[in-house]
């Protein structure tokens, strides 16, 4: 087996990353080529939770300008996170990789209530957990609730993938001068304003030591170069490196 950095590990993946061609709705080949990457590190003997936005299904900002009220748009976004929650379970349940579901609201028909006990017997047992609805909890993002999750398993580090290979001081598809950070603190993505993730994510994260990485999600070996210990993407952690 593969020697890793990382044995437990939050993925944070965004609802966009499930989308088609146009960024919206779930396109099987995309759950399918997301379940393959998990199933890849699921091999090399690393115990994997997700947490999953609905970007690709519903932006509750979108239904806000409009009037909406602001709980109800996030929940909406929640159900949201169900939906790609069971669509990532099911790819992952068809290429043999056992898989869990648990919602932070109870929905026992089609998943398990969130308990963290079992969520990380789960984990223990080799099963490949995916934590739907967020936190239960208006007016919290996505990752939010990944830093909250992962906190409450003991994750050894919270890994969003994302589009980019890691943080830049600017959008490097708009400017080819973007400066690429290959390590950061905590406090330095507060002081910065880097918006990658919301301030109270980071903020979750440092007060609880938890390094965070940023990785590519398309590129085939980043995932697997990240929990090796080879140099990808960005990290924030509380001490410079």
């Amino acid at each position: 087996m593969t020697e890793v950095k990382y044995r437990r590990i939050m993925l944070k993946l965004s609802g966009e990353s499930l989308a088609g061609p146009n960024g919206y709705g779930i396109d099987p080949v995309q759950a399918e080529a997301i379940a393959t990457r998990v199933k890849e590190i699921h091999e090399m003997g690393v115990e994997v939770a997700i947490v999953i936005g609905a970007g690709n299904l519903w932006r509750g900002a979108q239904g806000i300008e409009r009037g909406m009220d602001r709980a109800t748009a996030d929940y909406m976004g929640m159900m949201g996170t169900m939906m790609n929650a069971l669509a990532l379970m099911d790819s992952l349940e068809r290429m043999g990789v056992f898989t869990r579901v648990q919602s932070a609201i109870e929905m026992r028909a089609v998943a398990e209530p969130y308990i963290r006990r079992r969520a990380i017997r789960h984990l223990e047992k080799g099963r490949v957990v995916i934590l739907g609805a967020g936190t239960g909890n208006p007016f919290f993002s996505p990752e939010t609730a990944a830093a909250l999750r992962a906190v409450e398993i003991d994750a050894n580090v919270l890994i969003k993938a994302t589009k980019v290979d890691g943080v830049y001081d600017a959008d490097p598809k708009l400017n080819a001068d973007a400066f690429h950070y290959d390590n950061l603190t905590h406090i330095d993505v507060l002081n910065k304003r880097l918006k990658f993730m919301d301030s109270t994510a980071i903020s979750l994260c440092m007060d609880n030591n938890l390094p965070i990485l940023i990785v590519n999600l398309w590129d085939p070996s980043a995932l697997k170069n990240a929990l090796t210990g080879k140099k990808t993407g960005t990290l924030i952690s509380s001490t410079p490196a």
